[in-house]
């Protein structure tokens, strides 16, 4: 590739090129396998420029990324391979936290969804000269205030305690089979965006949730069970072994609380604990917060 230079008598703008392969789909995230190659399958990488670099330079950048010699798709989604191209830095950060600066305060970290968080970490950096593209990306990897963290945690434990614990069983006495499900369909992922968040990691868009969680190293074995409750037969002894599996992962989500000394309790139950995380958070404008918020 001929080297672009500013104009400026400095060093060539191809240094300060950061390249590597972030952002949606599989592929991001290592998951491809031979499913993938329907659409959207093709070699490709990513060019991050300063917003001074790509007003230059950007636009005769991407002719030449779409002019390599590399087999395209034989069909493409409408959204097809976000990760491949050249890209203004600021610009694809916004497209995940909806503003071209780093999130400081905690609405904007409470306000972005943990797929978009996850989109922008992933993937690969090869190279990064400048490092700007490395600091947002390890601002969004490790910056999240703890007190975020904490509301996210009592607002997840408290989903999985009044979906699961209390109304899988409710709905199922008073006949209510379809209502029985749906709240398992709250408590699963409300149960993987806690084990995410008790590892310090961003929970990737719903398909990828529980292949990415059988990775984690605290509490990543309950993906199996947790896949069982959406899975398994609704039969007589089916439900009566979903019941016991929905308390077996609250206990285990119990002792990981304790262990990470987010709450003190011993109860089984995980609504009590929601609200000691609660009154463990140090910003009384977050601790203010329905416990359902975040």
């Amino acid at each position: 590739m001929r080297s672009f230079h500013s104009g400026k008598g400095v060093s060539p703008v191809g240094l300060s090129i950061a390249c590597g392969f972030v952002g949606h789909g599989s592929e991001c995230f290592g998951f491809d396998d031979d499913l993938s190659q329907d659409h959207d399958f093709a070699p490709g990488f990513s060019m991050w420029l300063t917003k001074e670099d790509f007003s230059q330079i950007g636009y005769s950048l991407e002719r030449c990324y779409q002019a390599l010699p590399v087999p395209h798709p034989a069909e493409s989604s409408k959204e097809g391979s976000s990760a491949s191209g050249v890209f203004c830095i600021p610009e694809f950060y916004s497209r995940y936290t909806g503003s071209e600066s780093k999130p400081e305060d905690w609405q904007h970290w409470l306000s972005i969804p943990s797929w978009a968080l996850a989109e922008a970490t992933n993937g690969w950096v090869y190279r990064d000269d400048l490092g700007l593209f490395t600091e947002y990306r390890e601002h969004l990897l490790n910056g999240m205030p703890e007190d975020v963290r904490k509301k996210k945690l009592a607002s997840r434990a408290f989903v999985m305690a009044q979906a699961g614990q209390y109304n899988y069983s409710r709905c199922l006495s008073h006949g209510e089979a379809g209502a029985a499900m749906l709240a398992l369909g709250e408590f699963v992922p409300a149960a993987i965006d806690l084990v995410f968040l008790l590892n310090r990691k961003h929970m990737p868009y719903y398909k990828w949730s529980l292949r990415a969680m059988s990775e984690l190293p605290v509490l990543g074995h309950m993906k199996d069970a947790l896949e069982f409750l959406l899975v398994g037969d609704n039969d007589e002894a089916g439900i009566a072994t979903k019941k016991d599996v929905i308390e077996d992962i609250c206990i285990n989500v119990k002792d990981e609380l304790l262990r990470q000394h987010l709450t003190h309790g011993n109860w089984d139950y995980l609504e009590p604990h929601a609200y000691e995380i609660m009154e463990h958070i140090t910003d009384p404008a977050i601790r203010s917060l329905n416990i359902t918020e975040g």
